[in-house]
């Protein structure tokens, strides 16, 4: 019953100062557990035994007492010893069942949470027997499917973050060799692409520790009263030379007054920043990217980022969200609106996609109004 995915390879998340496989410590485990259960059984069909002698005693001694049966009488003594025989026997025998009914289940349960504990996630149990046995075997399959979810993401993750690393690594490592052997000339051209090409390393490592931190629940924001239009207009302002170079009209439609609310200025515009910045790349030259902020019924803001593109399918728009996802005309790491609903959640609020093929993209931002926020 040990699980093949391992073999003899520690799993990642295996202490380092305990030996792997514990092949001992499983065996004295199922050793301890049938012990137990026999034990369990012994002592039950003890207690059975002797509560259906105490029952036989007192009801022989009330017969004697009242004049039934006299103590003399063998035929009476016999018949109800007896009668009590088979009382035990058949009492023992829905005892079996019961034990078999509740052990059984509970044995399933203990042997799959010795292979999750060597890494088979995998495992999934049976669910029979009395309902609370029946919804510990559901919770237990619901906790394996979840780890086992985890761990595959968790290989996923480290496949894609070694794949978006390798490609500036490998552009730095030529372009020093090249240099090196005099294939590059030595001049502030290449020195700048690979300037570029450790700025490309530092954003991914960078992003990678916004998700981890937000993951922990450690991201700290630095909150402020902020206007919110103010930072919408701030941060189209800060990509009017992208979209003129596209050929992309760019704007901020705000309502009259301010919209203030208390969030980390530099967290939402990064947020906006983001949101803005794909929403150019995927709009062609004619088109339009519109943020419009307006107040909701609670007291909050929502921010939309409409844009003019190609739209996506419903399932582009179910993974949109998702890390290291990118679409087919995507040259990011497909980390920037994840760490976006990443920040959101971190104030309380929300991030949802809305688009058609051919109809362009909407993203929605919802931030709470202060109360819910407040630290």
């Amino acid at each position: 019953m040990r699980r093949a995915q391992w073999g003899s390879r520690r799993p990642p998340w295996w202490p380092e100062t305990e030996p792997w496989p514990p092949r001992d410590r499983v065996v004295h485990s199922r050793a301890g557990r049938a012990r137990f259960f026999r034990r369990v059984a012994l002592l039950a069909i003890v207690m059975l035994v002797a509560g259906i002698s105490g029952v036989l005693a007192l009801v022989w001694l009330a017969a004697t007492r009242s004049g039934i049966v006299s103590p003399t009488t063998g035929g009476a003594a016999a018949l109800l010893f007896g009668g009590g025989l088979i009382g035990a026997l058949a009492a023992l025998l829905i005892f079996r069942g019961i034990v078999r009914g509740v052990g059984r289940p509970l044995r399933d349960v203990m042997d799959a949470a010795d292979r999750v504990a060597e890494g088979d996630y995998s495992v999934r149990v049976r669910g029979f027997g009395p309902p609370p046995i029946a919804g510990l075997a559901r919770a237990f399959n619901t906790m394996a499917g979840r780890l086992e979810q985890h761990d595959r993401q968790r290989r996923e993750l480290m496949a894609d973050v070694a794949h978006e690393l390798r490609t500036p690594l490998t552009v730095i490592q030529g372009k020093l060799e090249g240099l090196l052997d005099n294939v590059y000339p030595r001049d502030d051209g290449q020195l700048t692409e690979l300037l570029e090409e450790a700025h490309v390393m530092s954003r991914l490592i960078e992003d990678l520790r916004t998700l981890a931190l937000s993951d922990a629940g450690a991201l700290k924001l630095q909150k402020e009263p902020t206007d919110l239009c103010a930072l919408a207009r701030d941060a189209v302002r800060s990509l009017t030379a992208e979209a003129a170079a596209r050929g992309v009209a760019l704007d901020a439609e705000c309502p009259t007054g301010e919209h203030q609310l208390t969030v980390d200025p530099v967290r939402i515009r990064e947020v906006l920043t983001n949101l803005l910045s794909n929403a150019l790349r995927h709009t062609p030259a004619g088109g339009s990217v519109l943020v419009h902020v307006a107040a909701v019924a609670d007291g909050g803001v929502q921010l939309e980022v409409r844009d003019t593109g190609a739209g996506m399918t419903p399932g582009e728009v179910e993974r949109v969200f998702d890390r290291f996802h990118k679409g087919s005309q995507s040259r990011g790491a497909g980390l920037g609106l994840s760490i976006a609903r990443s920040l959101l959640v971190a104030h309380g609020g929300e991030i949802r996609a809305t688009s058609a093929v051919g109809s362009g993209t909407t993203m929605t931002v919802t931030l709470p109004r202060d109360e819910e926020i407040a630290d």
